[in-house]
This record gives structure tokens, C-alpha cells and sequence, in this order.
């Protein structure tokens, strides 16, 4: 059985991931914005995004080798949360009240997994 400060690490994994890979999702939307598909590739946003999220994966590895995986990956889905008000107030894109809601069942349901 794991000690309980193993847990608390493997859980600064998990979060660490979760915060690692919003920061990814950011720099793929910047890299976006290049006129082309090519160009958006070999953009230093998009390569960056990609890298990110590879140690987010990495974070997400080490954090599941002690946490339930029925806790780990529903609780990526605060980055959906996360995201959204970073589309909003970061890229200007709409807020309707179905992503207002869709986003209070996500949190309802990461806070429920991780009692």
C-alpha cells in the first residue's frame, strides 16, 4: 500500500499534468492562427503546444501508477473547464448558457470522483 505522502505526489503529478497540458492546448490555438496548415506545424507555438503536452502525458504516467485511473481521467476534465474561460477571456469566443451548464456538470462530477 502506497503512504499517504506517495499519494499526495502522485496527485501533484495529476494536477501538474492537467495544468501542463492547458498550457499546450493555448499554444496549439496560438500557432492556429498561422495562414496555412504547414505554417501552423512548424510553428514555434504548435511545437511548443506538442511538447507540452508530451510532458503532460509523462505527468499523467507517473500520477496513475498510484491513483485509481477511475479518478485520474475524469479529473482531466477540469482542463475543460479551464479552457473554456481561457477561450472566452483570452480568444474572444462565446459563452452560451449550455457551456455554462455542461461546464457545472464537469465540475460536479471531478468534485464527486475526488472525495
Amino acid at each position: 500500500m502506497a503512504s499517504p505522502n506517495s499519494l499526495r505526489l502522485h496527485y501533484v503529478f495529476l494536477w501538474s499534468g492537467i495544468v501542463i497540458g492547458v498550457g499546450g492546448q493555448w499554444m496549439l490555438k496560438a500557432g492556429a492562427a498561422a495562414p496555412d496548415l504547414l505554417s501552423q506545424l512548424l510553428s514555434a507555438s504548435t511545437i511548443a503546444g506538442l511538447v507540452l503536452y508530451g510532458a503532460a502525458t509523462v505527468c499523467y504516467l507517473i500520477a496513475i501508477r498510484r491513483i485509481p485511473i477511475t479518478v485520474a481521467f475524469p479529473s482531466i476534465s477540469v482542463s475543460y473547464i479551464v479552457i473554456l474561460a481561457m477561450g472566452v477571456i483570452v480568444f474572444g469566443e462565446s459563452l452560451s448558457l449550455a457551456k455554462l451548464a455542461g461546464t457545472g456538470l464537469i465540475m460536479a462530477g471531478v468534485w464527486l470522483l475526488n472525495r
